[in-house]
This record gives structure tokens, sequence and C-alpha cells, in this order.
């Protein structure tokens, strides 16, 4: 979950001496094996395709998307090597084969209509508005047409109480960059990349506000 554009480079959790416990705050606060698995449930891969998750992080939703369809190829892409480490480490701790390569979102090491499937999961908050747009534009790239985008992240708040919980991920990940995902815009992040049948599927309440569920397709030609 981490990425670079131009001159700034965002660590998971934001701070790089918190990178090895990401794990245990991620899955202690944002209901991580629920929403995830909603993501890959939501995804309905078959065998044979071509799976990306963008921003990977330490691998968990790579690894469980490989465990739960096992005939399926999953290649993970993240910008910050440290983090790879922990996800190779864990890889091969669990018997899982993945592809791991580092990499940035706006400018992915992979030729046109690549994958079948691509996944990211608490990424785009991270990014400004312009590299949403870019990262979005690649995405689309990447995927083939008839391909499908998967995306989980903080949406909309569902209430009051869970604004107020999300005050605490905007003093961490910056007022700026979130403000798109508080006001619902990634929907229009997808869209302006040229994604067809864009739409926020299910939300999960956290300790931290709200996570949101989105699927968007890329037109076949």
């Amino acid at each position: 979950m981490s990425d670079r554009s131009d001159s700034r480079y965002v660590a998971a959790l934001r701070f790089r001496w918190l990178t090895p416990a990401y794990d245990v705050v991620v899955g202690a606060t944002t209901r991580e094996r629920t929403f995830k698995h909603a993501l890959i449930d939501q995804a309905e891969l078959r065998p044979g395709q071509r799976v990306l998750d963008l921003a990977c992080g330490t691998g968990t939703l790579a690894l469980w998307i490989k465990q739960r369809h096992p005939n399926v190829s999953v290649t993970g892409l993240d910008g910050d090597p440290q983090i790879l480490e922990i996800a190779a480490r864990k890889a091969r701790r669990q018997g899982v084969s993945i592809r791991l390569d580092q990499g940035f979102s706006f400018d992915m090491p992979y030729a046109d209509a690549s994958f079948d499937c691509a996944f990211s999961s608490l990424f785009f908050h991270h990014l400004s508005w312009h590299d949403k747009l870019r990262s979005a534009d690649e995405l689309y790239r990447v995927l083939r047409g008839g391909g499908e985008l998967h995306v989980a992240d903080w949406g909309r708040p569902s209430g009051r109480i869970m604004r107020t919980a999300f005050f605490a991920i905007q003093l961490l990940d910056g007022f700026r960059n979130t403000q798109d995902n508080v006001e619902g815009k990634l929907v229009d992040v997808f869209r302006h990349a040229g994604f067809s049948d864009v739409a926020q599927r299910r939300t999960f309440s956290t300790v931290f506000g709200t996570i949101a569920l989105y699927r968007a397709v890329k037109p076949s030609r």
C-alpha cells in the first residue's frame, strides 16, 4: 500500500518504522478478513485468469486470492521493496506461489492487456486527485477488454459516527487526498479512465470509518 509520485513517497501506514506492524494494525481495525474475502467473492474469478493486486503491500489479499483460486495467476505490484520482502516471506511460509514486482501505480511495468482482473485495497486514498486519475488510466491500460477492476477503499461515511471515526485516517494519511474518498469520488475516477458499469457494491463499518467495495469493467472493443 505504497506509491510515489514525483518526489513524494508514501510508505505503508505512512511512516516506514510502522511497516512491520502493518498486518497487525490493519487486521485489528478494518475487518480485513471480512471485506477482503467479500472483494474476492465479488470478482467471481475463473480458472486460468491473470490477476493483478495493485499496491499489494504485505501480500495478504494476493495470497488469499491464490489460496481461494489456485488455478489463477496472481501478481502483486508495490513500490516499497521493504514491504515486498514481507510479502515474499509470507508467501514462502504459507507455501503459496505468487509473483511480486516492484513498480508504481502510475507507471506499471506491464504490457497493454496483461491482466483479466485487477484488485486494489486501501490504496487510492493515499493518492492526490491527479495520481488517482493516472493510476486508474494505467489500470485501464493493463486490463484486457472485458476485464474487471475490484477496489476496496475508504468511502463516503455511512453516518456521523463513521465520519468522525475517519478523521483518524485523515490525520495519518492527509486531508487533501482522503477528501476524495469522503465525497465518494472514486466512482468518478474510474469513469474518467473509461471504465463502464462503475458502481459501489457494498460497505463495511470499521473502527476508522466506512470501507466501500467498487466494481468497474473495461469495455470490450
